[in-house]
């Protein structure tokens, strides 16, 4: 039998203790600058907070005497549309539409809430649902329904569903659950108080995005994870994904002609303000859509790499690279039909419209309607693509750094070594290192067919 070489009651000695500080300096003499000129960066980005040269009318302020007002739906029927009133009082005949009797919150007379024809037609509109409607009673005198639907009241079900999300991840991943959680609501915090205020005020969008992700990356990775070379190893991966992502991103925004003006949201936001730059906003969308999936495949591999260490220490760092980068291109091919599934979902309306068009494949996918999603979705996989390679390098050299054998003078086999396995059949070895023997390339001969 083989023996153990993991040694949980012994404590590290001096030598192991010296080399695993001087892995923790290595890490801390890259990402400590990198964080202090962000920071810098930041307070040199930060917006002023001047909307004075935008004007935006929000679709939810009212005319004097016109009230957004909320109540529970009693009934659903076909009737004569109110807004048909005058057509009536001049001998014509009234439409017919679908009306929702709702018994205003305030109290008060059932009224009968006018529904929109698009809205009508699904069905959605059912008793006992909470909807907003629009009260023109004392501003209308017969020219239009005087209760018009406005939107489903959805604070229940979502607050419910937010409610059940956190209480699955902190069931499951308990105290570190909690801290992403509360991590993302930091990461929100950076999001609505300084990169959208930041485009809004017209400040660089490639710095805006790359300045605003990294501070958002180190606060959730080192919040969930805790201070460790494995943390940091993961981080400077994802900082070098995202400088990656943000390179391609302006040059894929300027050759592909990236407009957005076929977005009803991107016309308002053209009318708002002259110093406004949908360009900018593309830009910077796409700097930060890759951001949760980017530290997602880092801090994978990361701690892919320190638990096959775990599982076989006496592992050369060539096999243990060639191992961790077996699950890494395992979750790189997971990785890449989660974003192009996640934003097919997303623009699902506007594919089913595109798709009964008449044209050529290629045009489909380049035309403006498709265009930002491709490319949100090649550049984002290209960023996150590279970073994982990176991330398992940085990982296997901080985890060899640290292994207490290697002080003993003993080549440990770094990623380009080229120490010789001992001969021998894998019965011979620890159980871990016959588990990380199956990602050596030796392994994989053996065990393709046709070998």
């Amino acid at each position: 039998m083989g023996t153990s070489h993991l040694h949980p009651t012994e404590s590290p000695g001096p030598a192991a203790i010296a080399m695993r500080r001087r892995a923790t300096l290595l890490l801390s003499a890259i990402l400590v600058p990198v964080g202090v000129i962000t920071l810098i960066a930041m307070v040199l980005l930060w917006p002023d907070g001047d909307r004075s040269s935008l004007s935006v009318t929000s679709p939810y302020a009212t005319a004097e005497g016109v009230s957004f007002e909320h109540g529970t739906v009693r009934e659903v029927r076909e009737g004569d549309c109110p807004s048909s009133q005058p057509t009536v009082d001049a001998g014509g005949t009234a439409l017919t539409c679908t009306i929702a009797d709702t018994q205003p919150a305030k109290g008060g007379d059932v009224i009968p809430v006018e529904v929109t024809p698009e809205l009508a037609k699904t069905d959605a509109v059912e008793v006992g649902d909470e909807i907003r409607y629009l009260d023109l009673s004392t501003v209308m005198q017969g020219g239009a329904a005087p209760y018009v639907f406005v939107d489903f009241v959805r604070s229940v079900p979502i607050v419910a569903l937010a409610v059940g999300y956190a209480v699955v991840v902190i069931a499951v991943a308990r105290w570190r659950g909690l801290r992403a959680i509360i991590g993302l609501v930091g990461a929100l915090v950076v999001l609505a108080h300084f990169i959208l205020p930041g485009l809004v005020e017209g400040r660089p969008p490639l710095l805006l995005g790359l300045v605003g992700s990294v501070v958002i990356m180190y606060g959730v990775l080192y919040f969930a994870h805790g201070f460790s070379a494995r943390t940091s190893t993961a981080l400077l991966g994802t900082v070098f994904g995202l400088g990656v992502t943000a390179v391609l991103a302006a040059w894929a925004t300027d050759a592909a002609h990236l407009t957005g003006v076929g977005d009803e949201n991107a016309y308002t936001l053209v009318n708002a303000s002259d110093g406004l730059s949908i360009f900018s906003v593309i830009l910077c969308g796409l700097i930060i859509s890759g951001l949760g999936v980017l530290n997602d495949v880092t801090i994978t591999q990361s701690s892919s790499v320190w638990e096959l260490y775990e599982l076989a220490p006496d592992t050369p760092g060539r096999r243990l690279f060639s191992s961790a980068m077996r699950i890494g291109r395992d979750h790189i091919a997971s990785t890449v039909y989660t974003i192009a599934f996640a934003y097919a979902g997303a623009a699902l309306p506007v594919l089913i419209l595109v798709s009964l068009y008449d044209r050529a494949l290629i045009d489909t996918l380049t035309s403006g309607e498709l265009a930002e999603e491709v490319v949100r979705t090649l550049v984002g996989s290209i960023g996150l693509v590279l970073a994982i390679p990176l991330t398992t390098g940085v990982a296997v050299l901080v985890v060899k750094a640290v292994d207490p054998k290697s002080t003993g003078g003993r080549d440990d086999g770094g990623i380009g070594a080229t120490t010789a396995e001992p001969a021998g059949t894998p019965g011979t070895l620890a159980p871990g290192a016959r588990l990380v023997a199956l990602g050596g390339p030796g392994a994989r001969r053996r065990t393709e067919p046709g070998a």
